[in-house]
């Protein structure tokens, strides 16, 4: 198969992401990517939970569940798995379904989806935040250890999740865990925005985009420019959110642009219109879809090197210390001053995103899936 052509269909999987639908994060735009569409890479039934604020446009093929109560621990945990568990059995025709994808190893939709079709194959995907949320809570935890258990196939995008899980959940068999890295849309790689020309380079305009939760770093990130001249802040994130984050920016003086919280289109030509992505993560990134969608239109990226960024990027991106503001301070008057380097970076940012093809990532789960039933 053409790296960039449609993956052979694999058995009809059941998944299900419980977050409300139009919640932010790449996990979520990756499910949305994978299962939903006209024409869904994987065919599924897909569910998420039924947005909070109504009016969300809702892609093709995205069933909702109207399941309140989502927790983390306790009784009351409990409780919200086994309302999720009985959703599910009245809307899935289990006859119809070839096989479980979990997305996380943690939360409520795995143990529910687990119990509500217990015959199935189950290949279980594991993110940055099952880990994260594992550390922190002793339910999830347990969650994240029973589904390691019940899996027949864990797919990690990274050997940083690999060890992350390994690390969590070290009585896991090692033989069931399989490396297939996550994509982009092929449509991204093969078509991007154009990028307009530079006008002037007095200035380097400088773009966060994602959530602006802590271990995102973007305090880091604030906190550090606070002495750098010369640089156009934007931000795109969550507007709740960057409103939480106004008092640190005023106290220290950064100005910021801010774009709103962006849809795909919009966030792709907001990065062609831009002359650095900065990724200040301050904990490991199970992929970093967004740097790798912002190389794909062109956008070199200044990064921390954690786990699963510095595995995916290397070279083909600039690596920095967001929490040292000298260090930042050199890096970014590098990059605005230094002959041919943006356009060097540009290039190997394109041949970087091309190696994660979102239909490669679609067509690895389909054979998994066939291996399994």
């Amino acid at each position: 198969m053409s790296p960039l052509g449609h993956p052979a269909a694999g058995p009809l999987a059941a998944t299900f992401l419980d977050l409300p639908a139009g919640s932010p994060g790449g996990s979520v735009e990756l499910f949305l990517d994978l299962y939903t569409g006209d024409k869904p890479l994987i065919p599924s039934r897909a569910f998420m939970l039924t947005p909070t604020i109504p009016g969300h446009r809702l892609p093709t093929g995205l069933d909702l569940l109207a399941v309140a109560g989502k927790c983390l621990e306790g009784p009351a945990f409990s409780r919200y798995v086994a309302a999720l568990r009985q959703a599910l059995v009245a809307a899935i025709d289990p006859s119809r379904i070839g096989v479980l994808h979990l997305q996380h190893l943690a939360f409520g939709a795995t143990p529910a989806l687990l119990r509500a079709l217990p015959a199935h194959p189950r290949i279980a995907l594991v993110h940055g935040t099952d880990l994260l949320f594992a550390e922190t809570h002793r339910d999830q935890l347990h969650v994240l250890r029973e589904t390691a258990r019940a899996a027949d196939a864990i797919v990690v995008p990274t050997g940083a999740m690999a060890d992350g899980l390994l690390k969590l959940a070290p009585q896991a068999d090692r033989r069931k865990v399989v490396h297939i890295p996550w994509g982009i849309p092929d449509h991204l790689l093969t078509d991007p925005p154009s990028r307009p020309a530079r006008t002037s380079a007095s200035h380097l305009r400088l773009l966060y985009a994602g959530r602006l939760t802590a271990e995102k770093g973007a305090e880091h990130l604030v906190t550090s420019l606070s002495p750098i001249p010369g640089i156009e802040l934007s931000i795109a994130a969550p507007r709740a959110q960057f409103h939480a984050l106004a008092p640190l920016l005023k106290r220290t003086g950064v100005r910021a642009q801010y774009l709103g919280w962006l849809r795909r289109p919009q966030l792709w030509k907001a990065f062609a219109e831009h002359d650095v992505l900065a990724i200040p993560s301050t904990t490991l990134e199970a992929m970093g879809l967004v740097a790798l969608e912002a190389q794909a239109c062109g956008l070199p990226v200044l990064y921390q090197p954690v786990p699963g960024l510095n595995e995916v990027l290397a070279a083909s991106g600039v690596a920095t210390d967001f929490t040292h503001s000298a260090v930042l301070a050199r890096d970014l008057d590098r990059l605005r001053t230094a002959p041919g380097l943006l356009p060097a970076l540009r290039q190997a940012g394109y041949a970087n995103a091309a190696r994660y093809p979102l239909t490669t990532t679609a067509q690895a789960l389909a054979e998994l899936g066939h291996q399994l039933t």
